[in-house]
């Protein structure tokens, strides 16, 4: 994983300092790319221990076409709990404490840390056992997973372009069309948060499938991380429903930035040395891609450096 350690320490020495739209600042450098070849293992980040489970489980609603937090819930993933939580507290229907600016206000507040973290509790625990509480505050808008399996268009049909594309590798794999998008311009203003990872196509050659993705926007210390697994074990489940090898993942970023609070972080993360990437096993026999469960993936000899805590911006 030296490329993104390499990156990180790039933008860090030469990025520029920007304001973002969550009020944190960054430090932010434009146009970066990196390949991993998915023959020399899996890509999972060695310097901190970088969360597998939720990687999977993620990645599985997508797959889905699901757009409610409750399936990640349910599978004890909280990575989107914040946006979600951002709607409930915004909406009419919320009556409990000022919630305004809860992400830096927990950062920097003690006291109301521990208010926020009560009401995050209570939302979750709503979530999970209340369906008409779920409906109504757990789904994001329609995010990554209704974009790829469920994209509609204007004569009100919808393009599951995952599928399609699958079938397309199948019957004509030297297209060059392979390809899913999830920014959808007419969405983008009711989604909980607009994708940052974009768009993603695959390519087939000499028995292999590489896959490239675009992203936007990449949170270099907490997002990419998790990016490179989650697109790598994509492209390693498209690759066995299509009878193919994995190839390569290529990983384009348009704004790749560091928060400002995330700067001790990555200095320790670069004073660590990277280990030997792990083996990743599938085990889903003959399951269909879309049937695929968090128990059928497998991450063997994964022994990263402890992990290192920071602030999710929202």
């Amino acid at each position: 994983m030296e490329q993104y350690l390499n990156l990180l320490h790039k933008v860090l020495e030469q990025g520029t300092e920007k304001n973002d739209r969550t009020g944190t600042g960054t430090i932010s450098s434009f146009g970066h790319q990196m390949k991993f070849d998915l023959s020399e293992g899996f890509p999972m980040v060695t310097t901190k221990r970088v969360p597998f489970g939720l990687i999977k489980s993620e990645l599985l609603w997508f797959l889905k076409g699901d757009t409610n937090i409750k399936y990640l819930l349910d599978h004890n993933n909280h990575i989107w709990d914040e946006w979600a939580f951002k709607n409930w507290v915004e909406s009419d229907a919320y009556n409990g404490p000022d919630m305004t600016d809860f992400g830096l206000r927990a950062q920097n507040d003690p006291e109301f840390k521990a208010i926020y973290d009560e009401q995050m509790k209570t939302f979750t625990t709503a979530i999970t056992n209340d369906p008409e509480f779920s409906a109504l505050f757990g789904d994001l808008g329609n995010v990554y997973g209704k974009q790829w399996r469920e994209w509609k268009k204007s004569t009100g049909e919808t393009i599951d372009q995952l599928s399609e594309v699958i079938t397309s590798i199948k019957q004509n794999p030297d297209s060059r069309r392979h390809i899913v998008s999830a920014w959808n311009p007419e969405d983008v203003p009711t989604m909980a948060l607009p994708p940052c990872h974009t768009l993603f196509q695959f390519y087939v050659a000499d028995g292999k499938l590489s896959c490239q993705l675009y992203q936007r926007s990449g949170d270099l210390f907490l997002g990419i991380p998790f990016n490179i697994a989650s697109y790598a074990l994509l492209t390693h489940l498209v690759a066995k429903e299509c009878d193919l090898k994995p190839g390569t993942f290529v990983h384009t970023i348009g704004d790749a930035h560091i928060y400002t609070n995330h700067l001790e972080q990555v200095k320790e993360q670069l004073s660590r040395s990277p280990r030997t990437l792990p083996t990743l096993l599938l085990e889903n026999g003959g399951k269909d891609i879309f049937e695929t469960d968090v128990s059928d993936i497998k991450l063997e000899n994964y022994n990263p450096h402890p992990a290192i805590k920071a602030p999710v911006a929202v």
